[in-house]
This record gives C-alpha cells, sequence and structure tokens, in this order.
C-alpha cells in the first residue's frame, strides 16, 4: 500500500513510500561538484540525478524567470542538503539542513524551506533513500521530478504563494512541467525525459496524490490524482506562463472530502452490479443532451451488451469495442464483463471510464466521423472527458459523482488506455491519453475533434 502524508514544513512536501527498492542505473553523465554543491551528498546515482537536475533547473529558470516574471532569477542562497536518516554524521551538517532542520527528521520527505533569519533558508533537502525508492518504482525521472517540484516552491518563493495549499503545490506542479517540457525538447544538458519516462511520471503522481477523501481546502492540501497530473500536464503543454496565470481562486480541483459513512466504507465506490446501470443511463443522457444543446441533431442510442468474449463485429481479440452494423441498427457498444470487473478493482468510475471511449466512438458515427483510426480514438478519449467534466458538475440527473472518481479516469487510462488487447491497436501513449482527456474534461467538445 502506498499512501501520501501532508507537508511537515512552510511548501514542504512528505511522502511515504512503502516496498523494496531495487536497482537502478547510474546517470550517464553529471555536472561537477563544484557547480552545484549539495552538501552531504555521495557519489551515488541518486545524488548524481538530484545533481544534474539542479543544475538544469538552474539554467532553465536563469533563462525563463525574467521573461515569464519580469525579473532576475536569484539563485537559492541557502543551497541544497542530502541526507540519508539512517546514516546521518551530524558534524556533516553543523546548521542543521533546510531552515535549520534536525537532519534525522528528514525521513521520506523533501522539502523547499525559506524563513528570514532561520539557517540554511532558501534551500532543498531531500532523502536520498526516499528517492531512491521513487527510482526503483518509477524509473529515474520521478527523483527529477521531485526536484523540480521542490524547484517550483523556491520560484514562489520569489513571485509570491497562491492562498492555499492546494493550489500552491499544484502550482508548484506546473512549474515542474515546463521544466519537463524543456528536458524533453533536448535543451537540458544533464537530465533527459523520452517517452516512456513521461508515463512512469505520471504513474508515479499516483503515490503523491492527498488520501481520496481528503478536503481541497486542508491546510496541508496537495491535490488529488487529477489535480496534480492535471497541473503537470499544463506546465508541460502550455508553459511556465499558464503556471503564472491559472492559479488563483477561481481554479477547480477535483480533491472532494467524504461526507458519508457509506463513502468511508466503500471508498466512494458503487457496487459492481450497478455500474451497467449507471453506464446505460448516464451516457445516454449525456449524448442525448449533447446532440441537443451542442451538437445538433438527435442522438440515437446504441446497444450496450455486457459479453464474455468480443462480439463477432470486433476487428479483433478486444475488451472493449464499438461496431457500427450491429446491435439494433443503431451500433453496438460491447464491453467484456470479465475485464470489467478486473478494472473495477482501480474503481468504478474506472469501468466507466473505459467503456465510455467506445459509446464516444458511436457519437462520432451518428456525426458522420471515422470510428476506426487514431483520430477517432484521441476524440473519443477527448469527449469521455467531457463527459466526466459533467458528471463532476453535476448537470446529470442519473449519476453522481464521489471523491477519487475523476482519479480513477487517469488510472485507467495509463494502466489500460494503450493495451492493444483492450482498445485495439493504437500507438497514443498514457501521457497522451490522459492530456485527451484532461482537454476534454476543461474545454469541453471544443477540443475533441467534432467540428464544434
Amino acid at each position: 500500500m502506498l499512501s501520501a502524508l501532508g507537508v511537515l514544513l512552510t511548501s514542504a512536501c512528505s511522502y511515504v513510500v512503502i516496498g523494496q527498492p531495487s536497482s537502478q542505473g547510474a546517470p550517464s553523465s553529471s555536472v561537477d561538484d563544484g557547480t552545484v554543491t549539495i552538501v552531504g551528498a555521495t557519489d551515488g546515482p541518486i545524488d548524481t540525478l538530484a545533481r544534474n537536475a539542479l543544475a538544469d533547473l538552474q539554467t532553465f529558470w536563469s533563462d525563463s524567470f525574467p521573461g515569464v516574471f519580469g525579473q532576475g532569477f536569484q539563485p537559492l542562497a541557502g543551497g541544497y542538503f542530502s541526507v540519508d536518516p539512517n546514516d546521518v554524521d551530524p558534524s556533516a551538517y553543523p546548521d542543521g539542513i533546510g531552515c535549520g532542520t534536525d537532519p534525522r527528521d528528514l525521513e521520506n520527505n523533501a522539502f523547499y524551506c525559506s524563513q528570514a533569519g532561520i539557517p540554511n533558508s532558501d534551500s532543498i533537502s531531500y532523502d536520498r533513500a526516499f528517492l531512491g525508492e521513487l527510482a526503483s518504482r518509477y524509473g529515474e525521472v520521478l527523483p527529477q521530478l521531485v526536484m523540480a517540484h521542490e524547484f517550483g516552491h523556491a520560484v514562489q518563493g520569489r513571485i509570491g504563494y497562491p492562498e492555499t495549499s492546494i493550489a500552491t503545490e499544484t502550482q508548484a506542479d506546473c512549474l515542474a512541467g515546463s521544466w519537463t517540457a524543456w528536458v524533453a525538447d533536448g535543451n537540458a544538458e544533464f537530465s533527459s525525459v523520452d517517452t516512456a519516462d513521461l508515463d512512469q511520471l505520471l504513474r508515479g503522481y499516483f503515490l503523491l496524490r492527498d488520501p481520496v477523501g481528503t478536503g481541497s481546502g486542508e491546510q496541508q492540501a496537495h491535490g488529488s490524482y487529477f489535480d496534480r497530473v492535471s497541473a503537470f500536464q499544463e506546465g508541460f503543454d502550455d508553459g511556465a506562463e499558464a503556471c503564472r496565470d491559472n492559479y488563483g481562486p477561481e481554479r477547480i480541483f477535483t480533491q472532494g472530502e467524504f461526507t458519508s459513512d457509506t463513502d468511508f466504507a466503500t471508498g466512494g465506490n458503487a457496487p459492481f452490479d450497478d455500474t451497467q446501470t449507471i453506464l446505460e443511463n448516464s451516457l445516454e443522457e449525456f449524448w442525448t443532451r449533447a446532440f441537443q444543446q451542442v451538437l445538433g441533431g438527435t442522438f440515437t442510442p446504441p446497444q450496450l451488451e455486457d459479453t464474455s468474449s468480443p462480439p463477432d463485429c470486433a476487428p479483433s481479440d478486444v475488451a472493449l469495442v464499438y461496431c457500427p452494423d450491429s446491435g439494433d441498427g443503431d451500433g453496438l457498444v460491447a464491453y467484456d464483463g470479465g475485464f470489467a470487473q478486473q478494472v473495477y478493482d482501480l474503481g468504478d468510475f474506472a469501468v466507466v471510464t473505459g467503456v465510455a471511449i467506445p459509446y464516444a466512438l458511436s457519437a462520432r458515427d451518428q456525426l458522420d466521423l471515422s470510428t476506426d483510426d487514431t483520430a477517432a480514438l484521441q476524440s473519443a478519449v477527448c469527449l469521455t472527458g467531457w463527459y466526466s467534466a459533467q458528471v463532476y458538475n453535476g448537470q446529470l440527473e442519473s449519476v453522481t459523482i464521489s471523491p477519487g472518481d475523476i482519479d480513477e479516469s487517469v488510472q485507467f487510462l495509463l494502466e489500460y488506455g494503450n493495451d492493444p488487447d483492450v482498445l485495439a491497436d493504437t500507438e497514443l501513449t498514457g501521457f497522451r491519453l490522459v492530456d485527451l482527456f484532461r482537454a476534454g474534461f476543461l474545454n469541453g467538445a471544443a477540443s475533441c475533434d467534432v467540428g464544434v
């Protein structure tokens, strides 16, 4: 089980990871220690990753900060600190680590701290054993992300913080995303990010989310899985200017608080046997209204069928399928019941998200748009985001949202979205699928290639 804790210090970020780390290779190159000095660092791969990321972060923000924020970037005055809390030499940290903190108190943590008049203020400190566990689970990109997130807090320390904890943390995710895009474009001297890294990075965010049922107004709230992933992708797609402009009090967060004993007992999930009814009623209601109010014309619901094996009309052995010429003449949306039960382990809305994708293909078919190419799948995922936003906003009478439901959509897309046994052959990455879903969720049909 993986769980996330709240912040321990001002703008600090703390997480607990349970499990055994596996080996990870050292980075192929490293910045000179004299260029970026990390107090307490070793020659090991994690400190090398951190040093590389910090060197590139300094370069990125020194270059981009003036254009985005209208002033020069001042390097961190307090420096950087690496600690293994289980093997601390106090003499290496005569004034403690960031803001005078005892290095033994850093376990499973990484934080930026800035407090006037405190030793080692304006600094980043991290538990390298903790970062090693992140690397063992999600690859070397996740320790780099932690550095980028904490550096985002350092940026905030120079421009001012948003009003709430959740806005502060997700803005730092956004700022980290803007740096990651710069790295992915090949601009960094010491860090690198490839396509597989981006999928792993989004998977890693799952353990960095707040526990489901945490209120967005909590003093130490960091955000839901969707909130954090969405913020990162916003910075990645739109740059630091979006991070500057979009984190005011009007920003909407999907994180929600459990309000009933039933939600606490079930984790916000309806019984599996109820998902068929939820699917039938909510998808028909949404698409009927979408055609009437946005797309024009009249929507005819396809036949929705829970099957034990793919129907004969399926082009291959896939779990989720839309067949235009089957059913009652208006198309067939079929899903494998055994697969749905497997997906239900992620949550009820993961099942809904999966089935909503081929259902969206039936809507495209009625709009005389393609249903069997990559463009169609991209559109269907985006449209599923649009549907999910309507559910989240309480605009459908046939279904209600529970805390964590939109997180389950992200989990489904990363776990199953690019599996050819689920949605037929596709070359779309998990990162791209989540980005498409996010676009539909935030912007509606205008982002989904349906002529709006």
